[in-house]
C-alpha cells in the first residue's frame, strides 16, 4: 500500500487505537522502525486501547524481551534488540502467545525468517514532525488492517479526522460496530458491513443469500432507516454514508434494553415493542424504497424459496449435529414436503413489512411518554415483504432470552389488540400464522446456532440451543402444524429432555 502520513503523536496513537480494532488471536504485527521512530508509541496506544485503560502502564521489554498482558485478546509485547540468536523466540513464547492471543514485535529483523509467514509487517518512517506508514503483509490479518484503515479515511473525509473509535459489541454476521467520538459534538455509530461474499451455489444458480433474501450490502438498511424515520418511527439517522464500500456513520439511540439489569425481559418494555409493532404493520406500505446517492431499493418478498432454503438449515446442519450423519433423504423430502404445504396455508394471511429480527438486541429503550420515541430500532437491513406474525413471533420468543410462555402469550394480546383498535383484524387467521412462523424461524435457528458453532468459530451461541427447542415445542402445539411436530418427533428434534 502507499505510505500514509501520520502529522503528529496523537495520529500515532489514533492509528494504535484503530488497530487494536482489527486484531484477532493469532495475529502478528511486526513493528519496524529507527529508534525515535514511534514503534513504542503506536505498541503503547494499541495496548491501552485493548485494555480500555488509557493509563495502563506500558513499560518498554527492551530488557525483558517480553511483556504479557491479559487482556480481553491477551498481548505478548516482544522487543528482540537483544537477542542473539532467532531460536530464542521459542523460548520467549511466541508460539504459545500467538495461540491464544496476538503478538507486537520489535526488531523483528533480528528474528531472520522466524515470525509467522501471516505476520504484517507495519514500518515507521519520520517525516517532518510526523511519521510515514507503510503496512504490507498478505491473509486475513491484512484484510482486516486495510480495513480498519480505510473506515479512517472515512472519517477524515466526514471532518472526524481526529475522533476516536472504541468498541461496541457486533453480532452474529460479519458486520462491525464501532463507537465513534468526536472532539465535539455527539458520539455515533459506525457500522462496517462490507458487501458480503457469494457463497457456494446451492441451487437454481444462486448462492444462500439470494436464495434467503439476504442484505447484501447497506444499501438497504439505508432505505429501510428512511422509510421508518418517515412514518415517525425512531431508527437512527444516517449521518454519512459510503455505499461502495459499506460504511455508514449513524445516529446513536442510546444503549437502553428492553431487559432489566439481570438480563431478564421486562414485560412493560416488551408490550411497548409489541405496540410498536402493531403501528409498523398498519403504516402506509412502500416496496419501492429510495436510497440517497444510491439505487432504490425494491423490498424483497419474505417469498417460499426464501422459508424453504431457511428451515433447510435444520437438516443441512443441525440434523447431522443430532443424529451424528447426514440427514435421511427421504426426511429431507418429508420436511420439504411439510413446509410447502404451511407456506400454502399462508397465503391468506396478513403481509406486509417485517423487520426481521425484532428481539432484545435489536431493541433500544428509553424511558418517555411517546411510544413513538421509547423504542428504538435497528438491525433491519434485512427487511421483506411477508407475514406480519413474523415479527411479532421474533418478540414473543425472543432468540437470546427466555421469555416465559404466559408473558409471551400477554405481549400476544397486547400486539392483536392494538391491531383490532385501528382496523379490521382476524385473530384466529393471525395465530394460526404466528404459530407457523415462530416455527419456521426456530427451525431456521436450530440449523443457525450449529453453523455458527462447526464453520464459523463462534460456539458461544450454542447456549441459545435449549431455548429454541423450548420455542419449538411450543409452537408446533397449534393444530395446523400436527405433521411438521410428528415429524420433528419421529427424528428425535423434539420430545428429549431439552425441550422442555
Amino acid at each position: 500500500m502507499m505510505p500514509r502520513h501520520l502529522a503528529d503523536e496523537q495520529a500515532t496513537q489514533r492509528l494504535g487505537e484503530d488497530l487494536a480494532l482489527a486484531l484477532r488471536p493469532g495475529d502478528c504485527l511486526a513493528l519496524v522502525g529507527d529508534l525515535g521512530a514511534g514503534k513504542s508509541t503506536l505498541a503503547r496506544a494499541l495496548i491501552r486501547a485493548l485494555a480500555g485503560d488509557p493509563d495502563l502502564e506500558v513499560p518498554s521489554p527492551t530488557f525483558t524481551l517480553v511483556q504479557e498482558y491479559a487482556l480481553s485478546l491477551p498481548i505478548g509485547h516482544f522487543d528482540l534488540y537483544r537477542i542473539s540468536d532467532p531460536d530464542e523466540l521459542h523460548e520467549l513464547g511466541l508460539d504459545d502467545m500467538l495461540a491464544h492471543g496476538a503478538c507486537l514485535i520489535e526488531w523483528p529483523e533480528r528474528a531472520e525468517g522466524m515470525l509467522p509467514k501471516s505476520t504484517v509487517t507495519l514500518t515507521l518512517t519520520p517525516a517532518g514532525t510526523g511519521r510515514d506508514l507503510s503496512v504490507s503483509g498478505k491473509g486475513p490479518a491484512m484484510e482486516r488492517i486495510l480495513r480498519t484503515l480505510a473506515l479512517r479515511d472515512f472519517l477524515v473525509a466526514n471532518d472526524m479526522a481526529t475522533a476516536r473509535r472504541r468498541p461496541l459489541g457486533g453480532d452474529a454476521s460479519a458486520r462491525g460496530y464501532n463507537y465513534v467520538d468526536p472532539s465535539s459534538g455527539a458520539t455515533c455509530i459506525l457500522m462496517d458491513a462490507p458487501r458480503s461474499k457469494p457463497g457456494p451455489i446451492l441451487r437454481d444458480g444462486k448462492y444462500y443469500q439470494q436464495l434467503a433474501h439476504i442484505a447484501e450490502d447497506v444499501v438497504p438498511f439505508v432505505a429501510v432507516a428512511g422509510y421508518l424515520r418517515r412514518q415517525g418511527f425512531r431508527a437512527p439517522d444516517v449521518l454519512a454514508a459510503d455505499l461502495d464500500q459499506g460504511t455508514l456513520l449513524l445516529e446513536d439511540l442510546g444503549t437502553g434494553s428492553i431487559l432489566d439489569e439481570d438480563g431478564a425481559p421486562v414485560e412493560a418494555r416488551y408490550a411497548d415493542v409489541a405496540r410498536t409493532l402493531a403501528a409498523v404493520h398498519a403504516a402506509p406500505l412502500e416496496t419501492d424504497l429510495p436510497v440517497p446517492g444510491g439505487p432504490t431499493h425494491a423490498v424483497p418478498p419474505f417469498d417460499r424459496t426464501a422459508m424453504q432454503i431457511e428451515v433447510s438449515l435444520l437438516t443441512d446442519w443441525f440434523l447431522p449435529f443430532r443424529q451424528g450423519g447426514a440427514a435421511k433423504p427421504d426426511d429431507i423430502r418429508a420436511f420439504v414436503g411439510i413446509w410447502d404445504d404451511l407456506i400454502d396455508t399462508l397465503e391468506d394471511g396478513e403481509r406486509h413489512l417485517l423487520l426481521r429480527d425484532v428481539h432484545s438486541p435489536n431493541i433500544i429503550w428509553q424511558p418517555g411518554p411517546q411510544l413513538t420515541r421509547r423504542v428504538g430500532l435497528l438491525d433491519f437491513q434485512d427487511a421483506m415483504i411477508g407475514p406480519t406474525a413474523y415479527d411479532v413471533a421474533s418478540l414473543v420468543q425472543d432468540a437470546r432470552v427466555s421469555v416465559p410462555e404466559e408473558m409471551g402469550e400477554r405481549l400476544l394480546a397486547t400486539y392483536i389488540e392494538t391491531r383490532q383498535a385501528a382496523a379490521d383484524f382476524d385473530t384466529c387467521r393471525f395465530r394460526r400464522d404466528i404459530a407457523i412462523m415462530a416455527a419456521q424461524r426456530n427451525c431456521k435457528l436450530l440449523g443457525i446456532w450449529i453453523r455458527l458453532m462447526q464453520r464459523d468459530g463462534k460456539p458461544g451461541y450454542m447456549r441459545h440451543m435449549p431455548r429454541t427447542l423450548i420455542y419449538l415445542e411450543a409452537a408446533t402445539r397449534h393444530p395446523v402444524l400436527a405433521p411438521l411436530r410428528d415429524w420433528l418427533t419421529r427424528t428425535a428434534i423434539l420430545g428429549g429432555e431439552s425441550d422442555r
